[in-house]
């Protein structure tokens, strides 16, 4: 085999024509080595202990470790270049207060589509405080609504209308 795939390098000019190599094509690969035993010695065959067997478990959502809520992180962009830093903060379980004050109308409202993406796709929520202030609430932490403000009863995209 390796004189064949040797002869084809050297057609294709690959590698250069050796007579090292011309041996290899003569070696019988049928033939059993001779064993340099005693006669005395009985061949020896070790016994094959099975590995045991795992089943992989995969994991497609990692576990939030809840616990006391300890930080919120508040987020004031200028612009859109700033959705990393919310997305980072959301997808390690904080939750985030986003105030697009500071914002013109046009990249405020592709950071809310942004934010109404991030929610959705990790089990989030997402509130509106003021017209330019946003809760991301992670899918383990529970917001209440005041009393005379009905609670929200979907978790699903943002409607901006």
């Amino acid at each position: 085999m390796a004189g064949a795939l040797r002869k084809t390098m050297v057609y294709l000019g690959l590698a250069e024509d050796d007579e090292r190599y011309d041996a290899y094509d003569e070696y019988d690969y049928d033939e059993q080595p001779a064993r340099a035993e005693s006669p005395s010695q009985p061949e020896r065959s070790a016994a094959v202990t099975p590995l045991p067997q795992r089943t992989p478990v995969a994991r497609v959502v990692r576990d939030v470790e809840v616990g006391a809520l300890n930080r919120i992180t508040t987020i004031h962009p200028r612009t859109y270049n700033e959705a990393k830093n919310i997305g980072e903060s959301f997808r390690d379980g904080t939750p985030v207060i986003m105030n697009l004050s500071d914002m013109d109308d046009s990249d405020a409202k592709r950071l809310v589509d942004f934010a109404a993406g991030l929610v959705f796709g990790l089990h989030g929520q997402i509130e509106r405080v003021t017209s330019k202030v946003f809760l991301l609430s992670p899918a383990h932490v529970e917001v209440s609504a005041e009393e005379g403000a009905p609670a929200p009863t979907t978790r699903g995209l943002f409607n901006q209308s």
